[in-house]
């Protein structure tokens, strides 16, 4: 048997490790694997693919990134890639493909398994908003990163005697923003529910007076919204029609 793998979208910990457990995986059962490189812009044309052994990933474990490389391509905004990916399951003989990646990577790789293509699906995003999977590659890091950096800033905000604002991760969904703000115990804003702003300040405002320190502190979903303001989108869309989203760190400020 021989088994695919490639990574997409943006990158994070925990890719080489599950690049790593698939290839080790797979040599217990003497199947072949082939990395596939860039994401699915890998699977386009010809190909762009290379054996992947035991050898090849050793010491990968701790490495940050993808040893694979990464991309945004997204093969079903036209049907002739469509059809080079699926004549690219043939010609590399494979019989099983793993995307490991968000929501539009997985979705690339849903749409083709109901063409028929053996596809598995490895969720890895920061915003853990993967539906049917309590756990995502990337999610823990976002969180204990972001922790540690808020909690470095206390001192400083605390100095200027300010309301610090924050910004994480959280186009559509709020999780990293919501187990941030458990672990650090400050307010968090999510896009699942639109607050009302005035509250919001009153609640910050009543913080900062009630902390000996004078300063409180709050984080925002990239997505967050409040009632009478919406996300404001710019520049042009990327493969999979997201556009950036104007800071929403900013206009609360």
């Amino acid at each position: 048997m021989r088994i695919g793998v490639l990574t997409g979208g943006g990158d994070c910990p925990g890719l080489n490790p599950a690049i790593r457990a698939v290839v080790r995986r797979a040599e217990t059962y003497e199947y072949e694997v082939l990395g596939f490189k860039n994401g699915w812009a890998g699977m386009l044309g010809e190909g762009d693919a290379e054996r992947l052994t035991q050898a090849s990933v050793s010491g990968i474990l701790p490495l940050g990134g993808t040893m694979l490389g990464t991309s945004r391509t997204n093969p079903l905004k036209k049907e002739e890639h469509v059809q080079q990916v699926q004549e690219n399951f043939r010609r590399y003989g494979l019989d099983a493909l793993v995307a490991i990646g968000g929501d539009d990577t997985l979705s690339v790789a849903a749409r083709l398994h109901e063409r028929g293509l053996k596809t598995v699906g490895c969720p890895k995003t920061m915003d853990n908003d993967v539906r049917n999977t309590e756990y995502c590659i990337g999610f823990s890091t976002a969180i204990t990163r972001a922790e540690s950096a808020i909690q470095r800033q206390r001192t400083t905000v605390g100095s200027h005697e300010r309301i610090g604002i924050f910004r994480v991760f959280g186009r559509d969904a709020g999780y990293t923003a919501l187990y941030t703000a458990y672990v650090t115990n400050i307010r968090c804003v999510i896009p699942e529910y639109k607050v009302d702003l005035d509250k919001l300040i009153h609640l910050l405002v009543e913080d900062k007076r009630s902390n000996p320190s004078n300063y409180s502190l709050v984080i925002l979903s990239e997505g967050a919204e409040w009632v009478g303001y919406e996300t404001i989108h710019v520049g042009e869309a990327d493969a999979f029609g997201h556009q950036k989203k104007v800071n929403v760190g900013d206009v609360l400020a």
